[in-house]
């Protein structure tokens, strides 16, 4: 979002992020909306009161000064009192209360928008309040989305057409120049605060995949013995190898005619096109040491989306600063998997890399740290107490996440181990001196 921020762009977010809320709980049933899918997922309904209640805490209350909705909820939906694998145990709305819960708030939301000068408090300065209500309302669609594919039997979502035709590339890498860049922003209003602020890195030359490993690329490394060979894997990731007994991308299976996978409920034999999804860090960092290349730092990876050495300037997004369409990236749930690799050449960054936003999020070998200037807001449990501990950072977005939520520099992190997110990568290599 640039410019001048109106009250239109705002009610038009908070209405698609409710579209999707609202497709992702209508498509299953009441037993469905309140069971637990998988320990590492909330019930669909604690997430749809969840994030009735944190526009309520932030919007209604905050922004708007109004009286509690239902403040005698808020601790049940406190991310942080409670894990996600005890939270069905707890004394939930029912998926009817929740539903008219987050149609109460959303009503005198938009009460609170009508009188909003965008201006009054920090926290309503270019409405950054409502847009961080509208991100965090696609985070938690797209966590929705994960649980949709952690289902078990037939898929409940309706199926999308699928993704424009990929061009058959070339999946070779890209050069990317010694010198300084900025990274992070200052001047994007509704960016959050692990993003600020803007400060100039510098870099020296490395080379980086023009697109994501793809399946075909990483069936390569299974059958050349990639899983049963500890020394590609660093000692943290063998021994989660081991325990874990990892021998492919989740919800891959193998049997005499090839690799198929699952998703959302329907079986297809495994696309050696489209970039490979749901591996963790560690087997991202496994495959990288077998092709002879390494994961790209989280500085690298922005270099390589954002800086334009033509024009002296970090852009928004790989492509310049317009927001995404259907033709620069494949974001916003349109189509219900990653497109094949070329599908987006009008995405490409000026140093020519592809596909950075969208289809999947993509692990870097950096942990997640604050930027020099780094100030929690509006509150710490965002950003700063997830600092330090093994926490990967993962860039780009993917098929899952919607354009409000990604740009170029936005930062998601997560835990090595992770693979029900929507988790990819591509490699990089030093090609002098220090990365």
């Amino acid at each position: 979002m640039t410019g001048e921020i109106t009250k239109e762009a705002v009610e038009a977010v908070l209405l698609r992020a409710r579209e999707r809320s609202t497709l992702l709980t209508d498509c299953v049933d009441d037993t469905e909306l309140i069971a637990q899918h998988s320990p590492l997922m909330s019930p669909l309904v604690w997430d749809l009161a969840h994030i009735g209640n944190q526009e309520e805490l932030w919007l209604v209350r905050d922004v708007g000064g109004r009286d509690p909705v239902r403040s005698d909820i808020d601790e049940l939906y406190d991310a942080f009192k409670h894990s996600r694998s005890s939270r069905p145990t707890l004394p939930l709305l029912n998926p009817a209360e929740a539903r008219e819960y987050v149609r109460t708030v959303r009503g005198k939301v938009w009460d609170v928008l009508e009188a909003s000068t965008f201006g009054r408090t920090e926290l309503d300065v270019d409405g950054f309040a409502f847009g961080m209500i509208a991100q965090h309302e696609q985070q938690h669609a797209e966590t929705m989305l994960a649980t949709h594919q952690l289902r078990s039997g037939p898929t409940a979502l309706v199926a999308t057409p699928a993704p424009q035709a990929a061009r058959m590339p070339e999946l070779d890498e890209v050069t990317i120049a010694a010198g300084p860049f900025v990274m992070g922003t200052d001047d994007e209003p509704w960016a959050l605060d692990n993003e600020r602020t803007a400060h100039q890195v510098y870099l020296t030359d490395f080379a980086i995949d023009r697109f994501p490993v793809t399946n075909g690329q990483f069936v390569e490394f299974i059958e050349d013995g990639g899983y049963s060979r500890p020394e590609l894997w660093s000692r943290d990731g063998w021994r989660h190898r081991v325990d874990a007994k990892l021998r492919a991308p989740l919800f891959w299976e193998h049997d005499s005619s090839g690799w198929w996978h699952e998703t959302f409920g329907v079986e297809a034999p495994v696309p050696p096109d489209k970039p490979v999804v749901h591996v963790s860090y560690y087997e991202a960092e496994a495959y990288a040491s077998w092709a002879g290349k390494r994961l790209p730092t989280e500085v690298e990876w922005e270099k390589a989306a954002r800086w334009d050495s033509e024009s002296g300037r970090s852009r928004r997004f790989p492509w310049g600063d317009v927001s995404a369409d259907e033709n620069l990236a494949n974001l916003g749930q349109r189509h219900l998997g990653p497109a094949g690799v070329g599908s987006y050449p009008a995405g490409a960054s000026a140093a020519g890399v592809e596909q950075l936003i969208g289809d999947v999020w993509e692990w870097t070998s950096s942990g997640f740290h604050p930027y020099p200037g780094f100030r929690a807001f509006p509150y710490r449990e965002y950003s700063e107490v997830f600092f330090g501990g093994d926490y990967k950072v993962l860039r780009g977005g993917s098929f899952g996440t919607d354009s409000v939520a990604c740009r170029g520099t936005f930062r998601n992190w997560d835990h090595p181990i992770r693979r029900q997110i929507f988790s990819g990568f591509r490699c990089a290599r030093t090609i002098s001196g220090r990365p």
